[in-house]
This record gives C-alpha cells, sequence and structure tokens, in this order.
C-alpha cells in the first residue's frame, strides 16, 4: 500500500499503526494519505525496514507481529553493527537483501530447508557405504543430489525424519533462520556443537542476526568487503558467482543508500 490507496485494508493499516504507537494518532479515515505515509516511514525506521513509505510485506508483518519479542529489532542491528565495525545501515542493508524474510514459522519454529545432499555428503566422509546403503533406501532424505523440498513446515518433517539416521548430519544438514546460515559452519562460527547453534537459532531472530554477524567475520574478504561497502564483492563471496543474474549488488547497494538516509544521525561516517 502506498500514498492514494483507499479502503479496508487502508484502514486496518491505521489501525496497526496506531496500536503501535503512531503519534499524531492516525484518523481512521481508510485513506492513505501523507500522515499515513509518514507513519509508516517513523515505524519502519524503528524495526530496520527500508523508510520508502510504501507498506509492503515486511513492514505488515512487522506490525502484526509488534510485541512479538522475538522479531529483530534496530538494537538488534546496533549490536550487530558494533560487533562487526560497520555502520547500522550497512547491517541493515544486508539484512533486508540477504535474508529470507521471517525467521519463524507460525507455528513458532525456525525456519530451515533441509539439504539431503549434505547429509549424504557427512555421511559418506563417515561411512560411504552406509551412506550408499542409506541412499538407495531414502533418498529424499539421503542423496548426493539436491532437491527433494517440501517448504515451509514440512521441512521440519523431512528434518525429523533424518535424525532417525543420525541427529548430529540431519541438523548439519539444514540452513536455519532468517539469513539461512548451514548447520554444518557451526564449529567455523564458534558454536559449541551444531545442536547448540540450532538452539540459538530457535531463541530470535537477534540471535540468528548474531549468526550471521559470525559467518562474516569468519571470512576476512567478505568482511573486508561489507566494511569498504564493496557490495558486488560482498554479493559475489556471500551469494556465490551468480549473483549478478540476481542482481544482489544492486539490490544491496540500493538498500544501503536507503539505510544510509534512514539511519544518517546514527551512522555520520557509514563506511571506512
Amino acid at each position: 500500500m502506498r500514498i492514494g490507496a483507499k479502503g479496508d485494508t487502508v484502514r486496518q493499516l491505521q489501525q496497526k499503526l496506531n496500536a503501535a504507537g503512531a503519534k499524531p494518532k492516525l484518523a481512521l479515515d481508510a485513506d492513505f494519505g501523507q500522515k499515513t505515509k509518514d507513519a509508516v516511514i517513523a515505524f519502519q525506521r524503528k524495526h530496520g525496514i527500508s523508510a520508502i513509505g510504501i507498506a509492503g510485506p515486511r513492514t505488515m508483518a512487522a506490525l502484526t507481529a509488534q510485541d512479538n519479542p522475538n522479531r529483530i529489532s534496530k538494537a538488534d542491528f546496533e549490536r550487530a553493527a558494533k560487533a562487526l565495525g560497520v555502520s547500522v545501515a550497512a547491517v541493515a542493508a544486508v539484512a533486508e537483501v540477504e535474508s529470507a524474510g521471517s525467521g519463524f514459522l507460525p507455528d513458532g519454529r525456525p525456519v530451515i530447508l533441509y539439504e539431503r545432499h549434505i547429509f549424504h555428503r557427512q555421511a559418506k566422509a563417515d561411512n560411504p557405504k552406509q551412506a550408499k546403503d542409506w541412499a538407495s533406501k531414502y533418498a529424499n532424505l539421503c542423496n548426493p543430489r539436491r532437491g527433494g523440498y517440501a517448504g515451509g513446515s514440512a521441512e521440519h518433517h523431512r528434518l525429523n525424519s533424518a535424525k532417525t539416521l543420525n541427529p548430529h548430519w540431519a541438523q548439519e544438514a539444514c540452513s536455519w533462520g532468517m539469513f539461512q546460515i548451514m548447520g554444518f559452519h557451526w564449529q567455523q562460527l564458534g558454536y559449541a556443537s551444531v545442536t547448540d547453534m540450532v538452539q540459538d537459532m530457535q531463541r530470535s531472530e537477534g540471535a540468528q542476526l548474531d549468526a550471521l554477524v559470525r559467518f562474516i567475520k569468519a571470512d576476512k574478504k567478505l568482511h573486508q568487503a561489507m566494511l569498504d561497502c564493496q557490495w558486488a564483492t560482498f554479493a559475489r563471496i556471500y551469494n556465490g558467482p551468480a549473483f549478478e543474474e540476481n542482481l544482489y549488488d544492486v539490490k544491496l547497494s540500493r538498500s544501503y543508500a536507503q539505510f544510509v538516509d534512514v539511519y544518517t544521525k546514527d551512522t555520520p561516517a557509514p563506511c571506512k
């Protein structure tokens, strides 16, 4: 929704903005005018969303879950920025472009994607014969090829099934949370175990952001690219060689520019 929109959905937006503390309080006139846009921008700034005054899916999700303590906050962005030595704008841009949206499913479980080829790789490294046997019997759980995705909550069913074969490798074979950090990175990221990492992913989106911070700091070139705001380099390292096909570098650059404007007072010197 944007300026010019009218109707019940706008009225509902105004109600949610008022409940979130919009000042001045909005009239519930079902008309998306300048005052509603200003309230949307104020809310977006507070919650680390590109403050462009358009109420899209992320803004509406944040409004719906505004009282959820598990939701990522500006304070989380500030802690991440301090840990990385970058601006809040840089963290917010990466979080916006590289996240999967919400870090949790409606039922409260963290968002995951089970990768059967990773399970097969881990199993094969330990016991090739067993990996071959499992691939024959449970192709959807242990397979040298990618695929078999079910999506949403069904990914947890795949994970739970894989846990019956090997709980350690099953957790390592999942990408976890908003930023889809793979479980097999647990040691590189400084967790005591993959179970320790998974427990953190279940705690909050702020904890999931901490995993992203750990991931960035573990790669010196990736971290330096973020320090220098070299978004093409960052996207190539983070997203792989096909980053240009999905315009990740362009999206990061645009998002960063928007957040620099939003957080000007917070980050007077955005890049080193």
